[in-house]
């Protein structure tokens, strides 16, 4: 029997009762890596399908029998697509095409296109698809019959790059700039649709190729309506933490308590990689009576396949105390693709509960699920096929008392990461002689205790916000906490060092690059330099085993889950040599000792030696900033540079390197006299050295203050803090003069450099504000608009663990 839980207090049961406002811009549930990685894009459980942090839908559904009648609790089920003019990745077709400009009506179906030529799709530039295509224009045209024009509601199905323009039966469907990179779904109007023929329908479309890559594939699917409708549950609270996303509900007499826990907690490495997540069903009478209820959940075999055309493989199992239903793509392309929007299809998904919970499970294809529990039947399991669901079913049972249904989700990838043509294995798994089942038992077996340490820190990361910079900073940090953790993958090295290697999320899908380890840092150096630590291996890897030989560390090591040397088009010599040290000092510092920074002592000097040289007046180059353009002569380039140095210099006194710490120290002062004179712009300091006229966050200064360097005199933060006050936006402070556009990170770290509460919380809170206000339901974006709040780009990626630098800062204080 799964013991009840006691340790809830009735502080936080009254927090989930009360708890209405929108507490994120979107909601966590099952976070452990960038593939397994389940969020909640509204506010309410049970009004939408839950995704990955991409948005691709990889559904959990719950249902509640009450005394009869069945409600919804959790999700929503997966759409049912069914192909009425197959894309190429549902099977072969051939169109007429052409690469020269057609004549006028070339949409139309009586057109005649007799002299272009007949081919196969797909189409595009870089693999090995059916037709080669590397002009800068593409036409086609497909012409097709149907057996059946009655259907439900009916989409375009598009995989495309770059700019498109669609016609069905002549009549224009899509017109979209830009491309996209995976299969979307465009509505097709109840007029167009009713236009359809039994036989000579066309398709026609025009394509523009604008940079880069080339592709086309399309195709049209009907979402069919679900046979079967049921009851939304009225959701009457939400209560978001640290490690635990939780919902009530009432369905009829029943209340409905749905805790989803990462049990994500940095002093114990074993727990935090362990692949389970845990969800927990509550449910009690609410009016004193007895009701008949039974409870139903779902997860769809999505969360294994990157795309809905795979086809999927499934089982059942046991071990001692578990019953599990397992799932996987049938072709396994283990760590074969790489890129940011990107799902894993290898590996397998796992659903278990306990033996004593006496459920039944079963896989039905995705649609059939709620039928089958609404009919109360449950058919033989479906052994492949795709877009399939995995159910279980719990008793139906007389409740006159609080029961809870525990669910355990799960996911062993096999293989984690190329590193250097090393697969490596996930560190819960090192050596290859454990197994998902026996994590998934060790995971029921520890469920209580588990609980209770996720509870109680949960309140102790709350509390230390509150205390550091007000209720507001408190929840930026519960939004940050499982999303920062869950861009990494963590592992180790054939060396045996420890690698918790990044995703660039939607910004370019690089692994472990070092501008996205520099703003994670501070999270991480609170609760476990370690980890900090297993961003940086890498790349110290890379340049000490001379697989990299330039004067300054790499951007990257590869892009997601390669990890076999950098991809991105340029460097950046002082933002990752400066990134770099500054972490260096930073770990000293956390750990009061240098022994990290002396195993990395040459790879350190070398650096700090560039940052000498080419640090103070910075060339031309990329910086963090990159998305904002080149600059020369950037001042808060220079700023980093220059902290880097100090950094050197206190890592040097740790190491007893008296004279060299004297020599670099002495250098970072005469650098940021050099510095005050060349970004003077009268009461603030410039953007660039060049141009007075201009300003910007001089964020990378905070690490003077963090770790109590003393570089840069305190009339240089007096003078910036009183200059960004009159610059302040209602969702925070723009990043510098050239756009609207902030980071949010780099705001908390600007505020961190404050030395008093008031103004601390006058940069940070409109970053709460953001949070709470923006229309961008997606995991939380750190680069967003200043005066709208509208996102700007990115989301879910690590570099929120900055938030916390206001938290170490007074730790280390």
């Amino acid at each position: 029997m799964i013991k009840k839980l006691v340790f809830i207090t009735a502080i936080i049961y009254s927090g989930i009762l009360t708890a209405q406002q929108r507490q994120a811009p979107a909601y966590p549930l099952v976070t452990h890596d960038p593939n397994f990685s389940i969020w909640s894009f509204g506010d309410k459980i049970n009004e939408q399908s839950t995704v990955h942090w991409t948005g691709t839908d990889q559904s959990l559904v719950g249902l509640i029998k009450v005394d009869g009648k069945v409600y919804r609790f959790l999700g929503n089920e997966p759409k049912n697509y069914v192909d009425v003019l197959p894309a190429a990745d549902a099977g072969e077709y051939s169109v007429m095409a052409t690469e020269d400009e057609p004549k006028s009506g070339w949409q139309n179906a009586d057109f005649d296109d007799s002299n272009w030529k007949s081919t196969k799709a797909p189409f595009g530039d870089e693999h090995d698809y059916a037709t080669k295509w590397e002009s800068e224009n593409l036409w086609v045209r497909r012409k097709f019959d149907m057996k059946n024009s009655n259907f439900d509601d009916v989409f375009l199905k598009l995989h495309h790059d770059d700019n498109i323009v669609v016609y069905l039966n002549g009549e224009k469907i899509l017109e979209k700039t830009g491309w996209n990179d995976q299969y979307d779904y465009f509505p097709i109007s109840a007029e167009v649709k009713s236009k359809l023929k039994k036989k000579d329908n066309i398709l026609a479309i025009h394509i523009k190729n604008t940079a880069g890559g080339r592709f086309l594939d399309a195709g049209i699917v009907e979402v069919k309506k679900p046979k079967t409708q049921v009851e939304l549950a009225e959701q009457t609270g939400l209560d978001f933490t640290a490690t635990q996303t939780k919902y009530m509900l009432t369905a009829g007499g029943v209340d409905v308590k749905l805790t989803f826990t990462s049990p994500l907690l940095m002093d114990d490495l074993d727990l935090l990689a362990r692949p389970v997540s845990y969800i927990s069903v509550k449910t009690k009478p609410n009016d004193g009576q007895t009701h008949d209820v039974q409870v139903y959940f779902g997860a769809s075999s999505l969360i294994a396949s990157n795309e809905r055309s795979q086809l999927m493989e499934t089982e059942s199992g046991s071990t001692s105390a578990l019953n599990f239903l397992k799932a996987g793509t049938k072709e396994q392309p283990i760590l074969e693709k790489k890129g940011d929007n990107l799902r894993i299809d290898w590996g397998y998904m796992y659903v278990a509960v306990a033996k004593d919970a006496n459920a039944k499970q079963n896989i039905t294809k995705g649609t059939d699920a709620s039928k089958e529990f609404m009919s109360n039947s449950m058919s033989a399991s479906v052994r492949d096929g795709k877009s399939l669901m995995l159910n279980t079913i719990f008793p139906a049972e007389k409740l006159s008392e609080e029961k809870e249904h525990l669910i355990m989700l799960g996911y062993d990838d096999i293989y984690s990461i190329n590193y250097f043509g090393n697969q490596l294995r996930p560190w819960w798994n090192l050596d290859g002689t454990n197994s998902i089942q026996n994590e998934l038992e060790k995971a029921f077996a520890e469920y209580d205790e588990v609980i209770e340490k996720c509870e109680d820190f949960n309140e102790e990361l709350y509390e230390d916000g509150v205390e550091a910079g007000g209720e507001e900073y408190a929840k930026i940090l519960e939004i940050a906490y499982r999303q920062s953790i869950a861009a990494h993958k963590l592992t180790k090295s054939p060396d045996g060092e420890i690698l918790f290697m990044s995703k660039e999320n939607f910004s370019n899908g690089s692994i472990n690059t070092v501008d996205i380890t520099y703003p994670s840092a501070p999270m991480y150096l609170l609760y476990n330099p370690d980890l900090l630590k297993g961003m940086m291996n890498g790349i110290f890897y890379y340049s000490e085993s001379g697989k990299w030989k330039k004067p300054f560390p790499a951007h990257d090591l590869g892009t997601y889950p390669i990890a076999t040397g950098q991809t991105y088009g340029e460097d950046m010599p002082v933002e990752e040599s400066g990134n770099m040290v500054v972490l260096a000092a930073a770990i000293t510092k956390a750990e009061g000792n240098a022994e990290y920074a002396k195993k990395h002592w040459e790879s350190l000097t070398v650096w700090a030696n560039y940052l000498t040289e080419a640090g103070l007046d910075p060339a031309n180059q990329l910086s963090t900033d990159d998305f904002s353009g080149h600059l020369a002569r950037n001042a808060n380039l220079a700023a980093k540079a220059i902290v880097g140095v100090g950094g050197y210099g206190y890592v040097a006194a740790q190491l007893g390197k008296d004279d060299v710490a004297e020599e670099y120290t002495q250098k970072a002062k005469e650098m940021a006299k050099e510095w005050m004179e060349l970004a003077d712009a009268g009461d603030h300091y410039a953007l660039t050295y060049n141009d007075k006229n201009t300003w910007s966050q001089k964020y990378n200064l905070v690490w003077d203050k963090v770790l109590d360097l003393e570089i840069f005199p305190q009339e240089v933060f007096d003078t910036e803090l009183k200059y960004y006050d009159t610059k302040q936006n209602q969702y925070g402070l723009p990043l510098d003069n050239r756009a609207d556009y902030t980071k949010s990170d780099w705001i908390l770290w600007t505020a961190t450099m404050a030395d008093d509460q008031a103004t601390f919380e006058k940069f940070a809170d409109p970053v709460y504000e953001f949070a709470t206000e923006t229309k961008n339901r997606v995991p939380m974006s750190d680069w967003h608009f200043t005066t709208s709040g509208d996102q700007r780009g990115f989301q879910a990626r690590s570099v929120i663990g900055g938030y916390f630098i206001k938290l170490l800062r007074d730790e280390w204080e």
